[in-house]
């Protein structure tokens, strides 16, 4: 009997998550990175959710180890969640983030989890990860101003007109093969992954001056230059259709690193139950990609088109200023182990470019709004799960 209840807590559980993974691939991960691209007809619409699912799967496999482990084991100091407790963490969450699709109200996920997790966590005996949540509460509050403000430089770089089109955005593309040469993938090995700079400075002599590997320094350099070669030659021949190219590659770059943070969100809180189930964490990885997929598929394309409308208005310019910082923002939190949420991260990175552009489109209410909605998750996920795993527990 206790083996059967057993069994049948963990299906609930995985079935919440599935949605989880469904209902992220559905909104904002798998909706926001192409919509600019979309917006300025760079892509159509349905080739759009179908790219974003099969990178945000690329993601999740490659990169999602991180923040799952950080959600299931870091988020509350103890072996407190059980089957039980993850599935009422679960189902929560995923309950909150349904309302939030069908009434249309900004449910953050990335809130909405981490308060739940750590309210179950909590409330089963579990002490509070202090040091964890110093480093998840500092991204949240530094987010908007980093994101923000990037973008605003970033925007104001490209508007300004002693700066010709053909320089500015080769130097962007640079920017971002720098970038993409130093993330880390758990696929190539190493204890918390390696970068492609790392993987390519191995095959050379090992040389560090002032602790800095210069083989590594190489590899980079060359992604720059590489990529500035890309840009470049894209936007002489025709700069409207360079820079939609090059929001194209920004979109893969963040929808790609979407799947490496969103996954954990969705599948984090089956990490403690692994052992009870002989499943490995690469399967579960795969299985909470796979969630993503279905979600980019056959929800994301009706937001996408939506949220399009809201980015034609931005033009190329201003799409392209908020995507570089959101991509390496997603990267730090991928990196750190930091459930993120991207709903925050682009719509810094929207108003920070907008204020470029003298605040065009951007609205001080509607901002207060979405800021309130993000606390009001964390705070009702958390005492929603705290409460209703208490009750649960006093019952049983």
């Amino acid at each position: 009997m206790v083996v059967v209840a057993t069994l049948a807590t963990l299906v609930v559980a995985a079935l919440a998550s599935l949605f989880m993974a469904w209902s992220i691939g559905a909104g904002s991960s798998g909706s926001t990175p192409f919509a600019p691209a979309v917006g300025a007809n760079a892509i159509s619409v349905m080739r759009a959710g179908f790219v974003v699912g099969v990178l945000g799967l690329s993601g999740a496999v490659l990169q999602g180890a991180n923040v799952t482990e950080a959600v299931g084991t870091e988020l509350v100091v103890g072996s407190v969640l059980t089957a039980t407790a993850s599935t009422v963490a679960l189902i929560v969450a995923a309950a909150l983030v349904a309302i939030g699709v069908f009434a249309g109200y900004p449910i953050a996920t990335a809130f909405t989890v981490t308060g739940a997790v750590v309210g179950v966590g909590l409330a089963n005996g579990g002490g509070p990860a202090i040091a964890k949540y110093q480093q998840i509460v500092s991204l949240w509050v530094l987010t908007p101003f980093v994101g923000g403000g990037i973008a605003y430089a970033t925007a104001r770089f490209l508007r300004n007109e002693s700066v010709p089109e053909r320089v500015a955005v080769p130097a962007l593309g640079g920017v971002v093969g720098l970038l993409v040469a130093n993330i880390r993938f758990a696929a190539l090995g190493g204890e918390s992954g390696r970068s492609l700079a790392e993987v390519g400075a191995a095959s050379t002599p090992p040389l560090s001056v002032a602790g800095v590997d210069v083989g590594v320094v190489a590899v980079s350099a060359l992604f720059v230059l590489v990529s500035v070669a890309l840009v470049r030659r894209e936007i002489v021949v025709d700069p409207a259709r360079g820079q939609r190219r090059f929001l194209l590659v920004l979109g893969g770059l963040v929808a790609f690193s979407a799947g490496g943070s969103q996954v954990g969100l969705a599948i984090g809180p089956l990490v403690p139950l692994l052992d009870e189930v002989a499943v490995p964490l690469p399967t579960l990885l795969i299985g909470g990609g796979l969630g993503l997929l279905v979600g980019s598929w056959t929800g994301a394309p009706r937001m996408i088109k939506a949220i399009s409308q809201d980015y034609s208005s931005l033009g190329p310019r201003r799409s392209i200023a908020a995507m570089i910082p959101s991509f390496a923002i997603a990267q730090v939190a991928v990196a750190l182990g930091i459930p993120v949420s991207f709903n925050e991260i682009i719509v810094s990175a929207i108003i920070g470019s907008g204020y470029a552009a003298g605040g065009a489109g951007v609205s001080r209410e509607k901002m207060l709004k979405t800021v309130l909605a993000w606390v009001g998750s964390l705070a009702l996920a958390f005492g929603l799960a705290y409460g209703a795993f208490s009750a649960l527990d006093l019952v049983l």
